[in-house]
């Protein structure tokens, strides 16, 4: 049985500010993985006063388990962008990342992609450019639990 964790709004605020501190580069695009990255990418729009958030979606769990292939659709058209902040709550596999990275590449050989994450896995196939915290169990989001009664 997986251990599951809830992880509550105040810890989330409190490691991204821990995040927005590690981050060094300049992007003047974030794009959010929907849906764990959504909550991300609108606190740190209005952080770092950046309105063009585009988030892309991707599809890789039903429920807790893992599909044989990432979906990703509805890419964002990033045409007159130079740096992107790429932002999920997670890198379990990293399939995820993988996969958004290779069409995101693909469509924009120049622009140049940054990753942020809470959460990172150390046996995922890609590691973030910045992160917060090894997940000791299956995180449980407050965005995902508060709201169930």
């Amino acid at each position: 049985m997986i251990k599951k964790i809830y992880y509550s709004y105040n810890e989330f605020r409190e490691d991204l500010k821990i995040l927005i501190n590690k981050i060094d580069q300049e992007f003047d695009t974030i794009v959010p993985i929907s849906r764990g990255g959504l909550s991300m990418g609108q606190m740190l729009g209005e952080f770092y006063n950046i309105r063009k958030v585009y988030a892309i979606n991707t599809i890789g769990y039903e429920d807790t388990k893992k599909l044989d292939e990432v979906k990703v659709f509805h890419l964002p058209n990033l045409e007159k962008t130079n740096r992107v902040l790429i932002v999920d709550d997670i890198v379990d596999s990293g399939d995820t990342l993988v996969s958004v990275l290779k069409i995101l590449k693909r469509e924009y050989p120049k622009v140049k992609f940054f990753i942020a994450s809470l959460f990172y896995k150390t046996t995922a196939k890609i590691e973030p450019t910045w992160w917060v915290k090894q997940p000791q169990g299956w995180i449980e989001f407050f965005w995902s639990e508060d709201l169930k009664q």
